[in-house]
Order: structure tokens, then C-alpha cells, then sequence
């Protein structure tokens, strides 16, 4: 009994819970992979470019209703929440893979588009279970907890098509089995692990904080060069394919040691072990809510220094959603993530018939590496952002405006079809794509409060069915439809440069207006970051001197 309830109650199993939490985002970037399977249910079910494109749409529409899943984040606990996500995600590519097999007649078009609202909207209920519960443990760490985080969602697009091109010779029918499968036997395990726990509450946890999760990002980069290697080499049949899925497996199963290690150590501590359950519940919870009342005062009294009303919530405390909404900040923060979500969603979406445009046969390559370049932007991006604002307080904003510069001059790149230019735009959308999320979270968080973040979140990842209808179904679908020549049986077909060449002019602009949003935001939320920054700094300070 005395294992047992030191296990359960002390640091160790907030780091399980971590654990599978990484677990489920190695499995949730299965929206990111439309392009794999696209081009199966193209041919079977007669379509022509605007309505595959309308198909992933309706993929993406399922995110939209992950307001759903927002407000469930604050009325049911977070295992409920992942058990709807993963049946609900079991049942969408369940039948998406009954009919790409053929084991069952093709489905009519709209109810095709049912199921792939399905199997997008399942993604929604694990990413809300799985950040609204890491934000709120970890909350003094919210940069690398969204990197990390947000990173390996990056690497599930990867991680499903090596595995599936490895072991099932890159068979659509195989690949969706995996879709449907695997994210719902990982759920039903984070089910029993991942659950709300006092956050740390000196400056002792927090280094220990940071040192285990420096032990995560060196993971998790592993796996994406490892990856990444894989892609390279070329070798994908026969006895090395195996080993690759082995091992790969093995290094996604890595991190459990991490929990085991803090779970020793605890043992370790002798008498400080002995009162762990009392000295976690309580003081921790007040600390933390002393620390909380601190940085709201300070803030409060600021705005009442500006001559704000003391009643209306100001930036760094919680917001409602009606609260949030009526503010400026919110707005700007909104489109400019469409901006940059919603083209490079567009090309992922696209990605296949880009590839096939551009003369390549193997376009699975590609869509690969922006899944592992939109790892790197996602874990790199969080880790400097926070090292940044505890170093100097700087505003989050202006790494999302960096990377749509990035991102525009890619758009170019690939508009003027210069020679590699896809591998190149593969990489720096990935790259700017995974910042715009990760930097995105925990933003949300800072400038409008925890308590309603759950469904703050799923309001600003509306974007990604908004994005993909302006910039895939309408202007991707039309534009190429415009250049493409009919082909027997009702569908169509275009090669060359000049079928997509305007559609990235035309996101390259948006990236530009991107630009522009992030850099106003940076300047009217310094204020807020530089409060940020001193509370930090001050947290420090007490935590080495009490140590």
C-alpha cells in the first residue's frame, strides 16, 4: 500500500501522465495525412480536384467542432474525454478504410464526408484532454510542454507513413487500418495515467522541470532524425524494414524512463518521502494560488494605474470566452494564425497532387518531411520562446511573425519552380507551420488566463476548417481545376509548374499580412510579457534563497 500510494501521488506520476500524453500526440497528426490516401479515394470514387479538395475540408471541418470538446475540458475529467476521441476516431477511418479496401461498396460523396468529420473531429478531443491537462501541470513551463508536445503531433504524419510504407509497402488500406487502430489502443491507455496534478511550486521542481524535459527534446529530435534517415537512405523492403520499425517503436517508448527515474529518486529522499502525500496536496495548491493572486494583483494594479476598470479582466488574467472575443488582442492573434495555419494546411492538404504536378512519382517523401521539419519548427520554437521571455521577456508574437517570412519566401520559391524547390518548400512550411501552433498554445494561455483555456483553444483552432476551405477547397481546388485537362471517368489531371503558381503568389501574400498581424501584436502585448518576465525572475530569486 505505502508503494503504491507514493507512486500515485507523488511527482513521478505527473511525469507518466506526460508520458502518454507524448504518446497520444505521436498519434494525433493523423489529419496530416490525407495525402496518402487521397489519391486512392480519387480514383475510386470518380473525383475531380475541387471535390477531393472539398473532402479534406470536410476532414477539417470536423475541428470546428472541438468547441465541443473546449467545453467538455471543463465539465468532464480528462480520461472521458479521450475515450470519446478515440471512438470516434475508431469508427471515422474505420469506414474510410472499409471502403478504400473494398470490403464494402464505395459510400455516397456526402457521406464520405461524415466520416472524415469524424476522424478529424477525434483529433480534437485528444489534443484538449492532452494540452489543457500538460498546461495546467506544467504552467511554469509552458513553452516546452506546447513544443514538446505540439512537436511529436508534428512527427505523427512520419512516424504513420514510415511505419506504413515498411511494413505494408505504402498500401492506402493499410495505412488507414493504422489510423483507426493505433490512436484508439494509446488512448485507452493515457486513459488510466493522464490526469490533472498539483503543478510545481518551487524553484528547486521547476530546474528539475527543465532538466527533464531538456531529456525529452533530445528524444524526441532522435526520432525525428532518425526519421528523417530513414527517408534518405531509400532501403524500405525486406529485413532492414523490420529492424526500422523496431527500433523506431523502441524510441517512442524511450521517455518511460523518465517517470521510473523520478519515481526513484523520490524513494531516495528518505523522510522527505514520508509526508509526500500531505506536502503535495496542499501546499502546492497554495502556493501556486498564492503565486497566481500575486501576478493578477500586480497586473490589476497596473490597469487600474492606466485607468482601466478594475471589473474587466485585462490581459494575463482568465478570460471567458465572451470576455476574450470582445478584445482586440484576440482578433489579431485569430487571423494571423489563419494566415499562417491555413496556407500551410493548403499545402499539406495539396501536397500529393503538388508532387505529381511537379513530375515526382514518390510524393510520400515529401509529405514526410514536412512532418518532420514541422517538428523541428514546433519544438525548437517552443523551447527558445520560453528561454527568450524568462532571459529577456520577449514577446511570443514575434517568433510567430519570423517564421511567416520564412513561410512567404518559401510560397515564392515553389511559385517560381526552381529546381528542388519542392524539398526546400516541404521544409520551410513544415518548419513555420509547427511554430505558428506551438508558439500559438501557450500565447493563448498568457495573455487570456487558464481557467476557460480549453475552450479558447478550440475557438482559435477554428481556423484550421476555415483555412482549409479559403485556401484549399476554394482557392487550391478552383485555381487548379482552372489549369487541369479532363480525364475519362470524370476526374482530371495537370503537370507542370503553372498549376499551382498562382495559389502560392496568392499565400505567399497572405503570409505577408501575417507578418504584419504578429508584429501589432507583439507591440500591444510587450507590457504583459514584461510582467511575465519579472514574475519569473522574482520566483527564482525566493525559490534559491528558501533552498
Amino acid at each position: 500500500m505505502g508503494f503504491r500510494r507514493s507512486f500515485s501521488s507523488s511527482p513521478s506520476l505527473k511525469w507518466l501522465g506526460f508520458v502518454t500524453a507524448v504518446w497520444v500526440q505521436a498519434i494525433s497528426g493523423n489529419n496530416y495525412t490525407f495525402s496518402n490516401y487521397s489519391g486512392a479515394l480519387k480514383s475510386l470514387m470518380n473525383l475531380n480536384q475541387l471535390e477531393l479538395n472539398n473532402l479534406s475540408v470536410a476532414k477539417d471541418v470536423g475541428k470546428a467542432f472541438g468547441i465541443l470538446a473546449g467545453l467538455a475540458s471543463d465539465r468532464l475529467p480528462t480520461s472521458v474525454i479521450l475515450l470519446i476521441g478515440c471512438f470516434e476516431g475508431l469508427l471515422g477511418y474505420g469506414v474510410q478504410w472499409l471502403v478504400v479496401s473494398r470490403t464494402i461498396q464505395p459510400i455516397s460523396y456526402w457521406q464520405m464526408c461524415i466520416f472524415l468529420c469524424m476522424g478529424g473531429n477525434s483529433t480534437t478531443w485528444m489534443n484538449t484532454a492532452v494540452l489543457v491537462t500538460c498546461i495546467r501541470n506544467f504552467r511554469r513551463n509552458r513553452g516546452p510542454v506546447s513544443g514538446i508536445l505540439k512537436g511529436y503531433v508534428g512527427l505523427s504524419t512520419a512516424i504513420f507513413t514510415d511505419l506504413c510504407t515498411a511494413l505494408f509497402s505504402n498500401d492506402p488500406a493499410s495505412f488507414l487500418v493504422l489510423l483507426a487502430v493505433v490512436p484508439f489502443a494509446v488512448c485507452l491507455t493515457a486513459v488510466f495515467f493522464l490526469r490533472e496534478i498539483p503543478p510545481a511550486s518551487s524553484a528547486e521542481e521547476e530546474n528539475e522541470e527543465t532538466r527533464y524535459f531538456a531529456v525529452f527534446n533530445i528524444v524526441a529530435v532522435v526520432v525525428a532524425v532518425y526519421l528523417q534517415s530513414y527517408d534518405i537512405i531509400g532501403i524500405k523492403t525486406g529485413v532492414f524494414s523490420v529492424a526500422f520499425a523496431s527500433i523506431l517503436l523502441f524510441l517512442l517508448a524511450s521517455p518511460i524512463a523518465i517517470p521510473f527515474h523520478s519515481f526513484i529518486k523520490s524513494l531516495n529522499n528518505g523522510e522527505q518521502g514520508d509526508d509526500l502525500e500531505g506536502r503535495i496536496q496542499e501546499p502546492l495548491l497554495r502556493s501556486e494560488i498564492a503565486a497566481a493572486a500575486a501576478e493578477k494583483e500586480v497586473i490589476v494594479v497596473a490597469a487600474e494605474e492606466e485607468g482601466v476598470e478594475k471589473k474587466r479582466p485585462v490581459l494575463g488574467e482568465d478570460h471567458t470566452i465572451m470576455e476574450a472575443i470582445m478584445t482586440v488582442d484576440f482578433w489579431v492573434l485569430f487571423v494571423s494564425f489563419l494566415c499562417g495555419v491555413g496556407t500551410g494546411l493548403a499545402v499539406m492538404n495539396n501536397m500529393g497532387q503538388i508532387g505529381l504536378a511537379l513530375g515526382y512519382t514518390n510524393v510520400s517523401i515529401f509529405v514526410s518531411m514536412t512532418s518532420i521539419w514541422g517538428f523541428f519548427g514546433r519544438i525548437l520554437s517552443g523551447t527558445l520562446s520560453e528561454y527568450f521571455l524568462k532571459k529577456s521577456g520577449t514577446p511570443r508574437p514575434l517568433w510567430n511573425a519570423a517564421s511567416q517570412i520564412l513561410m512567404a519566401v518559401g510560397y515564392i520559391l515553389m511559385a517560381l519552380a526552381v529546381p528542388n524547390s519542392l524539398y526546400i518548400g516541404s521544409m520551410v512550411v513544415g518548419v513555420c507551420y509547427g511554430v505558428r501552433l506551438a508558439i500559438t498554445v501557450p500565447t493563448a494561455s498568457e495573455l487570456f488566463g487558464l481557467k476557460y483555456y480549453g475552450l479558447i483553444y478550440n475557438i482559435l483552432v477554428l481556423n484550421l476548417p476555415l483555412g482549409s476551405f479559403l485556401f484549399s477547397g476554394l482557392l487550391a481546388g478552383f485555381l487548379y481545376d482552372a489549369e487541369a485537362t479532363p480525364t475519362p471517368g470524370g476526374g482530371n489531371t495537370c503537370v507542370g509548374a503553372h498549376c499551382y503558381r498562382l495559389i502560392f503568389i496568392v499565400m505567399a501574400l497572405a503570409s505577408v499580412i501575417g507578418v504584419g498581424l504578429d508584429l501589432v501584436l507583439a507591440y500591444r502585448t510587450k507590457e504583459i510579457y514584461v510582467k511575465i518576465h519579472a514574475s519569473k525572475k522574482s520566483k527564482n530569486k525566493s525559490g534559491g534563497s528558501l533552498s
